[in-house]
């Protein structure tokens, strides 16, 4: 497996979507949690196809009092991420980047645009997230951009469909830092998650 890496911008100022109602222990759930203190921030991930650049997905990982990933109707299956409804917790670093190597493959990339928030901002989104309920197949986008059109300084996120559009919005704040994740891994998601799980349980 090939892994490329690409920085694309810097900071400015300087599908399938399937749901259904999940709901992981609060056991299970507090023994998962992750915080990474450093910042608060906000990371969306656009998937898009690499012949026509359409976008497939988007998700939104969320740095605030802990580490989750909104992933609305998502399709990432794994054993060390518990779930309630779209919400998946205890997402460090090495986590993340099995969640993008997932969906980065022959046919599909991955668009990384990460900006700095306050705590409060990162906290709001968190609470959204907790609140969205489980998502419908391909609502992944119209989700996400509801979510982040109801967060202070992001005015500018429209409600959409289109995880293009989204995308093109996310880009127009100030301090994003864009990244592009390529893979050539086979087509099918199934041999990636595999691969991922026996990592996970080595």
């Amino acid at each position: 497996m090939q892994r490329r890496f690409f920085l694309i911008g810097a900071p400015l100022a300087l599908s399938a979507c399937a749901g259904q109602e999940i709901w992981a222990s609060e056991d299970v759930v507090s023994r998962a949690i992750f915080r990474d203190p450093d910042n608060s921030y906000l990371t969306l991930y656009t998937m898009k196809n690499n012949g026509s650049g359409n976008g497939a997905h988007s998700s939104l990982l969320i740095n605030a009092s802990q580490r989750v990933m909104f992933d609305p109707a998502g399709s990432f299956v794994q054993n060390r991420m518990p779930e309630r409804n779209d919400v998946l917790f205890g997402v460090t670093p090495e986590l993340e980047r099995f969640y993008v190597s997932y969906h980065a493959r022959v046919t599909y990339y991955v668009v990384g645009q990460k900006v700095p928030v306050s705590p409060e901002v990162a906290e709001r989104a968190l609470q959204l997230a907790l609140a969205n309920g489980a998502v419908p197949q391909a609502h992944c986008a119209r989700a996400t951009s509801r979510l982040l059109g109801q967060l202070p300084g992001f005015d500018g996120i429209s409600q959409t469909w289109w995880p293009n559009r989204l995308s093109d919005d996310f880009a127009k704040l100030p301090g994003v830092e864009t990244r592009e994740y390529r893979e050539d891994d086979t087509d099918d998601k199934a041999v990636a998650a595999a691969r991922i799980n026996a990592a996970l349980t080595e």
